[in-house]
């Protein structure tokens, strides 16, 4: 029997139930909307919807490696692709590509091709600072330290900021070995 290797992005993403894209898009903007009112700084939103996204992550992992059928990743650079390819096409329809690597092979920028987070958005000049899309950071932090991997995820451009397109730096700070709660019998 041939085994079953890893599926595409594209055929994940034809396989999973989806809502609406403007339902979601507009409820995202609605919830943005609300933290900017309730915490009347958009720094303390920046955290807010960071935090937001970490907490999807470390539940969204699960679903992830059930549904994308993968083995696991040799190192990060097969990670970033792997998040760029299948995990940006099967939760937001979109693709990444993975760009400016580093030396070492722990830091590099990843270019979405589309953001249907941004549909129907535009900042005000008093939002200036806002980084309307910064749960996708949270979601990929969190998301990776439930695969034992440390990381930094910041903006490094936006569209909505006056930039040519949505480019996230992902940067792994710490590989965390894995602990098993059980020692094997010997």
């Amino acid at each position: 029997m041939p085994t079953v290797g890893p599926r595409s992005g594209d055929a994940i993403f034809a396989n999973v139930e989806r809502v609406n894209a403007e339902l979601f898009t507009l409820t995202y903007g609605a919830i943005v909307r609300q933290l900017l009112t309730d915490l009347e700084d958009v720094e303390e939103v920046n955290k807010q919807l960071d935090q937001m996204g970490y907490n999807i992550g470390t539940r969204l992992i699960d679903e992830f490696l059930a549904k994308a059928n993968i083995s696991r990743c040799v190192d990060f650079k097969e990670t970033a692709e792997m998040i760029a390819k299948v995990g940006f096409k099967m939760f937001l329809g979109v693709t990444a590509s993975v760009t400016n690597w580093d030396i070492e092979g722990t830091c590099c920028n990843m270019v979405l091709e589309e953001n249907p987070l941004v549909d129907f958005v535009e900042l005000p000049d008093t939002c200036q600072g806002l980084y309307y899309c910064n749960v996708l950071c949270g979601v990929i932090r969190g998301a990776l330290e439930m695969v034992s991997m440390k990381t930094e995820v910041t903006w490094v451009r936006d569209v909505l900021r006056g930039d040519d397109s949505y480019e996230l730096q992902v940067k792994l700070l710490k590989q965390v070995p894995q602990e098993y709660p059980y020692k094997d019998d010997e």
